[in-house]
């Protein structure tokens, strides 16, 4: 499949976020988080806030996310109306939830929504998330919930959709699965690396006896904690080596 290159006809910071964004497409699907071609992750073009309007970059509908590439993703608005031409659609049900989070978290530029099976599993415990391991502890303290309520179709889901999440980073979708925010793709693909990793634990250790709570005292300090962890670097310790690790494994996403 030929998809002619973009990096020519957008700005350098575009290629750039085009780049980053398929580089995160490329990764979920080798940490196997896809759902076929059924989930999503937007990215804010910062350029187009300056302007007064809000412009995104998502995923082709069809294309699986070890097939996207920099120039594959699509330019849309708050609607999910093309904005450029591109041989391929995009899906206007699956941009939903994006767009009502967009709309009201002006710092969330990036959202990702998954599917996996550990985290639609914590999705329908009545429990939740638990503090159980040192990964739920960056977690549990700054996690929404929102009821299923069908398929995301509807409009006036909506705002019950933006008071759930409120000023979290991560929202657990009951019986549905996980997303997470983040001030870059690189921010939203580490919050939900300790997210997916937090649920398969959870449901690990569910399956072998009972449970034991980390203290409230302890999670309730983890910014602090992450900062000291990270040396300050947050994001910035894991997401170069994981560009390596993708470089290394096939550049394509580049194109």
């Amino acid at each position: 499949m030929h998809i002619p290159s973009l990096k020519e006809l957008v700005s350098e910071e575009e290629w750039k976020l085009r780049c980053e964004l398929a580089a995160t497409y490329r990764l979920v699907a080798m940490y196997g988080w896809s759902d076929l071609v059924f989930t999503h992750i937007s990215l804010r073009l910062p350029d187009s806030i300056t302007r007064g309007e809000a412009h995104f970059l998502i995923n082709p509908y069809g294309l699986m996310f070890d097939e996207i590439t920099a120039s594959s993703l699509v330019k849309v608005d708050m609607g999910c109306n093309k904005l450029s031409p591109s041989e391929f659609p995009v899906n206007p049900a699956g941009f939903t939830i994006h767009s009502a989070i967009h709309a009201v978290r002006h710092d969330a530029h990036c959202v990702m929504h998954t599917h996996t099976k550990a985290g639609v599993a914590v999705s329908a415990l009545e429990s939740g998330l638990l503090p159980i391991s040192q990964h739920s502890t960056f977690v549990v303290n700054n996690v929404a919930y929102h009821d299923y309520e069908g398929l995301a179709l509807r409009g006036d889901e909506i705002p019950r959709l933006q008071a759930d999440l409120d000023d979290k980073e991560y929202l657990i979708l009951r019986n549905h699965g996980l997303l997470t925010t983040g001030k870059t793709a690189a921010d939203a693909f580490l919050n939900m690396y300790i997210f997916e990793t937090a649920c398969q634990i959870q449901i690990a250790a569910q399956a072998c006896g009972p449970l034991i709570m980390i203290p409230s005292a302890i999670t309730n300090n983890m910014a602090e904690v992450t900062k000291a962890a990270t040396a300050g670097q947050g994001v910035g310790i894991a997401w170069p080596a994981l560009m390596r690790k993708l470089d290394r494994t096939d550049i394509s996403y580049r194109t």
